[in-house]
């Protein structure tokens, strides 16, 4: 019996990559939700995909979007409207009969008194406990395509890799291995009610991605250490939000600080599979810092 399962955020760097693998599945119908049409149109040559837009002001789109959907991945966009955003979607779902929601969430959701990005993360959460529709929780560390989002441009032009971060550890995450958990989650069994911490295989500094970065691309690529305050001038003169300075800065402060998490096993214990190593990541996406 086919499933129809929806992708909300299927665009972004983890949906876009739950939405190819969950295409490759028998009996899966796969509904991309999209902001934009246009921005969607390359999920249009993957096997039954369909496509849809989705605008949280518009409640017509919404349930169109939900509408004898089965499932759901659901991601929310980095902005400080994303609780808001997020409870449109859990209440839809409730309305249209979804019978489990997996939540994109993050790392360091589960603490009582962390930083403003968990927090968020866990109102969401509580949220969905709440609507009493069956859940799985992703908590990923900071994801290994990050590092191509908001650093390729300086490493291309500069060779140089800039973060607030000091010596700080991060088990990164590739997206990938999100995406493979996240198929499991939606189509496996025994996942109602589970919280999953994800990490990479490997806590590293940002030296370290430095040197996987210049081994991967032939170039050399040197780390610089960006002190809190310069970084925070920086956003601003880009004008970037308060709330994404303030938000980015007090990750950074974490992992700074050595707090980032350590790595665990849970994706090849849920998956069969290791995770990507930093280094199969840069060396897959070495044409994006070339």
């Amino acid at each position: 019996m086919q499933q129809t399962i929806l992708v909300t955020g299927a665009t972004g760097t983890v949906g876009r990559e739950v939405v190819k693998q969950l295409a490759m599945l028998d009996n899966i119908r796969v509904r991309a939700g999209v902001h934009s049409v246009i921005k969607g149109e390359n999920l249009r040559r993957l096997p039954d995909v369909e496509i849809v837009e989705m605008e949280f002001t518009d409640p017509d789109s919404l349930h169109a979007a939900f509408t004898h959907a089965d499932k759901v991945f659901l991601i929310t966009p980095f902005t400080d409207e994303q609780v808001e955003m997020a409870k449109k979607l859990v209440d839809e779902a409730r309305r249209t009969g979804v019978k489990h929601i997996v939540k994109l969430s993050a790392m360091g959701a589960g603490a009582e008194h962390g930083i403003q990005l968990g927090r968020w993360h866990r109102e969401i959460e509580d949220y969905i406990k709440e609507s009493g529709i069956p859940y799985t929780f992703l908590r990923p560390s900071s994801f290994m395509q990050n590092i191509e989002n908001y650093n390729a441009q300086t490493i291309k032009e500069e060779g140089k890799l800039y973060m607030p971060t000091g010596e700080g550890k991060v088990p990164y995450i590739d997206a990938r291995d999100i995406a493979v958990v996240a198929v499991e989650a939606l189509t496996g069994n025994g996942h109602e009610g589970k919280i999953y911490d994800l990490t990479g295989p490997e806590e590293l500094t940002g030296a370290e991605i430095a040197e996987a970065l210049s081994a991967a691309t032939g170039k050399p690529v040197t780390y610089v250490d960006v002190p809190e305050d310069a970084a925070r001038q920086s956003m601003q003169q880009q004008q970037l939000p308060e709330w994404f300075i303030s938000s980015f800065l007090e990750l950074c402060g974490v992992q700074r600080a050595g707090h980032a998490g350590t790595t665990n096993h849970q994706v090849e214990q849920l998956t069969g599979c290791k995770p990507h190593t930093f280094r199969q990541f840069a060396h897959d996406y070495k044409d994006c810092f070339i």
